[in-house]
């Protein structure tokens, strides 16, 4: 006798959504810890960052202090929000609430039968790795510092070499936005700007103000442009400025890599320009799937008060150069 078809799924009783507090506890060195899922727990075999399920009325980092506890032994002194995202598994759909974990007390342990491994982000070896973290990874990635080209500022040869003077001291990611350059210029400029770069293992954006160049590795919109847009570019690496909730949830919606949210703080050039301050910015920045980069009076210096505060990183103008 045929076997029957499995009865179709009731959509009026979805998948149930589990809220999930998830550490990634990243050393000096930039390595990230995953852990193997062991035997006995769905998924086992794959790899993932520790964490676990938050309980009914519990607040996030408590849960997530808890769990490392479990899971590792260790205790973490500090949380720093960063990114949520929700993937949707056949039993369940899991909202993962990511917190970076820069400092713990402890060394870390297996104790619940899971093997561990330290991974480079640009290049993890443990396989395989449960899928909703594969996008995450992408976004570890990202270097912390997005420098913005200000040639106008200096004159082209000049501010190459300041160029290659960020490079050497680690920027490996830069947005090419030069309002001043156009035609010919433009395109000398940008080339020379993607060779140096790509000398130092370094990505270029292009401002979607300017024709991007071949050279280029990716596009940064421009807001108008984000908010022309009904789906993702299709460029190897995309980002968008923002100034809104409004806005970061449309670039959240079409797929960005990460955003640039303006202006933190006041800047020498618009002094008088309302500045949404760190508080405001993290409010902004809350529960969204894409690294965000705080934009505006930054300085190499504020890079930790801006990561307590749900930013990526720093989008510099003037601060890097």
């Amino acid at each position: 006798m045929a076997k029957s078809a499995p009865p179709p799924e009731d959509s009026k009783n979805p998948a149930p959504i589990v809220d999930v507090a998830v550490g990634v506890l990243q050393r000096p060195d930039g390595r990230v810890l995953l852990a193997q899922r062991p035997t006995g727990k769905p998924e086992a075999g794959f790899w993932e960052f520790p964490g676990g399920k938050i309980e009914a009325g519990e607040d996030r980092v408590a849960a997530l202090k808890r769990e490392l506890r479990e899971e590792l032994g260790v205790e973490a002194l500090e949380a720093q929000p960063w990114i949520s995202r929700e993937h949707a598994y056949p039993r369940l759909t899991a909202r993962l609430h990511l917190f970076r974990i820069p400092r713990w007390r402890g060394t870390a342990q297996a104790r619940e039968g899971q093997r561990l491994r330290w991974e480079d982000p640009r290049a993890v070896a443990a396989a395989p790795l449960l899928e909703a973290n594969h996008t995450i990874i992408r976004a570890l990635a990202l270097p912390r510092i997005y420098a913005i080209t200000k040639a106008s500022a200096f004159g082209q040869n000049e501010f190459l070499q300041r160029l290659r003077t960020a490079l050497e001291k680690g920027v490996r990611l830069v947005q090419l936005r030069e309002p001043s350059l156009e035609g010919t210029a433009l395109a000398e400029f940008a080339a020379a700007v993607c060779a140096l770069a790509h000398a130092y293992g370094a990505r270029v954006l292009c401002n979607s103000a300017h024709e991007t160049p071949a050279q280029a590795d990716g596009i940064h919109l421009q807001t108008e442009a984000l908010m022309r847009c009904r789906e993702r570019p299709s460029f190897p690496l995309c980002a968008a400025s923002c100034h809104n909730r409004e806005e970061l949830l449309h670039a959240a919606a079409i797929g960005v890599d990460f955003a640039v949210l303006s202006p933190v703080l006041p800047t020498p050039t618009h002094p008088d320009a309302p500045a949404l301050g760190w508080e405001t910015f993290s409010q902004l920045c809350r529960d969204l799937p894409m690294p965000v980069f705080a934009l505006g009076g930054m300085r190499t210096e504020l890079l930790e008060q801006g990561m307590r505060h749900n930013a990526h990183g720093l989008a510099l103008l003037s601060g890097i150069w």
